[in-house]
């Protein structure tokens, strides 16, 4: 199998920049012909302040108009040009000295796009324009960093559990061919089983690969049909496993994808029903609507779950073994398909264990407006 290149990252030289006065630049000329322009009116007015006292009858006691101007026009000339170099020092300096934040800031992207993500700013000083950029680029750094570590981590689950369905098939297969005389019938059950594991996982994936994406269409929904129509599927499997379903709840209308919220429910509905009592357990489902939120609750029995067990269940892969008492615990991705879906639609889902054990789950999501 072909190792894949890895993708080159971009090289600081390779962004080119069109010819042109930097930044600090013009913001050094812009002092310094402001301070040139504010010293030639405030001498002109002082010029004509003065030339204001000249009278041509009474030259011997002021001086001609052509006296004065030739006495202040060297000394105008001498103010200006220590206003041009005053304004073009000190300009250059407070440009400086402004855009020495931009500067960092400029650092820690160029950081950033050769792949590392642990660096920040940390800009301190009083808050101003350039202390609100740079903390929100650094909030934009950590969450990339933690979106990346989560993508590597997925990754990596995804690849081990694809891996082990291909290994088992591989494993009996190897079996077969060193066994000619084995049934054939238990092989065939047991690789049609590990296939349809297999299957399953690959939708799951999919399915949460869509919902990350946003990747569906919005229409007006009732979510207390949804949980009805997902207790009617799931009933044959509750007889089964000795528990009951018990549905109840008002109208709540929300918007979003009909396929996609009965299944973030079903999966609820399937977790409730499989990690549950070994007999005589019970599934609550609930709707409710107050103003702006409907909400779905789907409570079970069950053994007593620890917080820190619960805090990671919707991470994927994340089966909590303790849990599992049947066959039908699924693939590990049931809860994060629930997560994945209420996010994609502008939700809210918390998990909360119950005193007198199993867990109580909540779906949050916006009411639909009226057209």
């Amino acid at each position: 199998m072909p190792v894949p290149m890895p993708m080159p990252m971009p090289r600081e030289e390779s962004v080119d920049r069109a010819p042109g006065l930097s930044v600090r630049l013009k913001l050094t000329l812009s002092y310094a012909g402001f301070l040139v322009l504010a010293g030639a009116v405030l001498l002109v007015a002082g010029y004509f302040s003065l030339s204001r006292g000249v009278h041509p009858g009474v030259l011997f006691l002021v001086r001609s108009h052509a006296d004065l101007l030739r006495d202040f026009a060297p000394v105008a000339a001498l103010v200006l040009v220590f206003l041009l170099v005053f304004g073009l020092v000190g300009g250059w300096f407070l440009a400086g000295q402004m855009l020495a934040p931009l500067a960092r800031i400029t650092d820690a992207t160029r950081i950033a796009a050769t792949g590392s993500l642990s660096h920040r700013i940390r800009l301190g000083g009083r808050s101003d324009e350039f202390r609100e950029l740079a903390d929100a680029f650094d909030t934009m750094l950590a969450r990339l960093d933690a979106h990346v570590a989560e993508q590597r981590r997925f990754a990596a689950n995804a690849s081990h559990e694809l891996r082990t369905p291909l290994a088992i098939t591989q494993t009996l297969l190897d079996v077969a061919r060193n066994d000619p005389n084995r049934d054939s019938g238990v092989l065939d059950e047991r690789l049609r089983a590990v296939n349809t594991r297999a299957i399953e996982l690959t939708e799951s994936l999919l399915l949460l690969s869509r919902t990350d994406q946003r990747a569906f269409a919005r229409e007006r929904v009732d979510l207390s049909l949804i949980a009805e129509e997902a207790s009617e599927t799931l009933l044959p499997l509750a007889e089964k496993l000795d528990v009951t379903i018990e549905t109840s709840g008002d109208i709540t209308p929300t918007s979003g994808s009909h396929p996609l919220l009965l299944q973030m429910t079903t999966n609820l509905l399937h977790n409730a029903i499989v990690h549950n009592l070994p007999t005589q357990g019970a599934v609550r489902v609930n709707t409710a609507l107050d103003s702006q939120f409907v909400v779905l609750t789907v409570e079970n029995t069950g053994e007593k779950l620890s917080p820190q067990l619960v805090s990671i269940l919707t991470e994927p892969f994340q089966r909590g073994s303790e849990r599992v008492r049947n066959d039908h615990a699924g693939v590990g991705l049931g809860l994060a398909i629930v997560k994945s879906i209420a996010q994609a639609h502008d939700g809210i889902l918390t998990l909360v264990p119950r005193a007198a054990g199993g867990l109580c789950v909540t779906v949050q999501l916006p009411v639909a407006t009226e057209r």
